[in-house]
């Protein structure tokens, strides 16, 4: 069984979220799934005050989690129109892996979170997915077969690098249906690639 990592950083959840709909998604299509979040690199005093939600159930990854899974979508909310530190900061540890070539031919995805539609959800994707292509992995999006990423009805997230969803400017926004759906569709998405390549 193709064996699936949702790898994510979240301050406020909305990735968190976002993770187990991917995770739900990657499950409904036959894989065998595990969420985990990277290491806080803020001090707990200052995360405290800033109100980040720290009690997220995910267990903490380590770099060497990541060679025993088949495919690993990565989610982080956007720093600037890029991916966070605590992202960064966990996937610089990886030369090792890279070294060894330890993650070619696996399947790599991305998601994120923006505080407004034009915030770099899609540079904050590309800047996960130029990462996972030094890896040597091979990429999967969120193709148009979600065609609520065209939805002019509401505001949604999503784009063809990858799920997305809006949090507003001070994070009060949740993500709605169609970003779950987005997500939920990605994670089967990768899965079902997994499961060809892998078994």
């Amino acid at each position: 069984m193709a064996k699936v990592l949702v790898l994510y950083y979240s301050t406020y959840g909305h990735i968190e979220t976002m993770a187990s709909a991917i995770a739900a998604g990657a499950r409904s299509a036959g894989a065998q799934v595990d969420i985990k979040r990277v290491p806080e690199t803020v001090p707990l005093e200052i995360a405290q005050q800033s109100h980040f939600k720290l009690d997220q159930a995910a267990p903490v990854a380590t770099i060497a989690d990541l060679e025993h899974y088949d495919a690993i979508i990565v989610g982080t909310g956007t720093r600037f129109g890029r991916m966070s530190s605590q992202m960064a900061a966990f996937l610089d540890q990886a030369g090792g892996l890279w070294a060894r070539g330890a993650l070619n031919g696996k399947i790599g995805a991305a998601f994120s979170s923006t505080a407004t539609q034009h915030g770099g959800q899609e540079t904050t994707l590309f800047s996960i997915i130029t990462n996972l292509l030094h890896f040597g992995m091979m990429i999967v999006g969120l193709p148009y077969s979600h065609q609520g990423q065209m939805s002019m009805d509401e505001i949604v997230g999503g784009s063809p690098y990858g799920a997305t969803t809006i949090a507003g400017g001070d994070g009060s926004r949740q993500p709605v249906a169609t970003d779950l759906a987005g997500a939920h569709h990605q994670g089967e998405l990768v899965a079902k690639a997994a499961i060809k390549i892998f078994g």
